[in-house]
């Protein structure tokens, strides 16, 4: 049986490690005691280290998020680099960046390990259900390697390239899209109460018409409640997205294009982090362009 390493039991990760609990033998690891502890009340075997995770599995999937937590998971302390087995494979499931895949492929490549470069779109609750989309930059002998494990995360998996970068590439795109959507529902849902609307009423109504998109109908129930200063669950941080539209501004500019709109979305979640929400749900952007409540 292919046993398989989880790093990172996050929102994301702790999903994916159920979903494969059903048919590899799995082992999981977070520096989070919390996350560590539902793990193991959902039936994922937890180790005490990264490296006792990952040593004798073949396939480790990273569900990090960002550059330095992959380099620290790799190099760090805790580095699994040096556990890892030749002929093994890395998934990295993560939205890092280019940058992070000219860094890390001629690192495994030296060791002898596959690098699957396969971020991940859909949330946590289709992460859990095997339904993710799942987009993948790797050479055949990775992709070979990883396609039972990624087939079982995934209900569209799509090889966009044939070399680590091409999947970050695609997840950039994804990025702007869903980051410049997030945004657009605040300020939408924002205006809705601003002009006297039943925002609940108005969201069931943009729901049913062309203005529907996947992060209204996900986010938008969340932003209410943000708007109104109730608790929401954190399911995505706000500042992943600063981290995100700095990732797609930035590539963009590598390419000489100008993306004006994603830009306008990256300044309010910088606005976001300065005004404290950084650790919030990202669906408490509403409040940038909205601060007070208006019952």
């Amino acid at each position: 049986m292919t046993t398989i390493a989880v790093l990172g039991l996050g929102a994301m990760g702790l999903p994916m490690a159920q979903t494969f609990a059903q048919s590899f033998e799995v082992r999981g690891y977070d520096i989070s005691q919390e996350r560590l502890g539902l793990a193991a009340a959902a039936g994922v075997t937890t180790t005490d280290s990264a490296r006792e995770a990952a040593r004798g599995s073949d396939v480790v999937l990273l569900a990090v998020r960002n550059r330095a937590q992959l380099e620290d998971a790799l190099i760090g302390t805790d580095g699994i680099l040096e556990v890892m087995e030749p002929g093994s494979a890395l998934i990295l499931t993560s939205t890092v960046g280019g940058d992070a895949i000219d860094w890390v492929d001629p690192l495994l490549q030296e060791a002898g390990i596959h690098l699957v470069d396969a971020p991940v779109s859909g949330g946590p609750v289709r992460a859990g259900n095997g339904d993710l989309l799942v987009v993948v930059g790797a050479r055949p002998e990775a992709w070979a390697a990883a396609k039972p494990v990624l087939d079982a995360m995934s209900s569209t998996l799509v090889l966009v390239g044939d070399e680590p970068g091409k999947g970050q590439a695609m997840k950039t795109v994804n990025q702007l899209l869903c980051g410049v959507h997030i945004a657009a529902a605040g300020e939408a849902l924002a205006l809705a109460r601003a002009l006297g609307l039943d925002t609940h009423q108005a969201l069931d109504a943009l729901m049913a018409g062309a203005a529907a998109s996947f992060m209204l109908g996900d986010r938008g129930t969340r932003m209410l409640q943000a708007y109104d200063e109730e608790p929401v669950e954190v399911k995505s941080r706000l500042d992943i997205f600063v981290k995100d539209m700095g990732i797609v501004t930035t590539a963009a500019k590598n390419a000489g294009l100008a993306v004006p709109t994603a830009a306008a979305a990256e300044q309010e979640y910088l606005l976001g982090v300065a005004h404290g929400m950084g650790a919030m749900d990202d669906s408490s952007i509403i409040r940038v362009v909205a601060p007070e409540t208006n019952h």
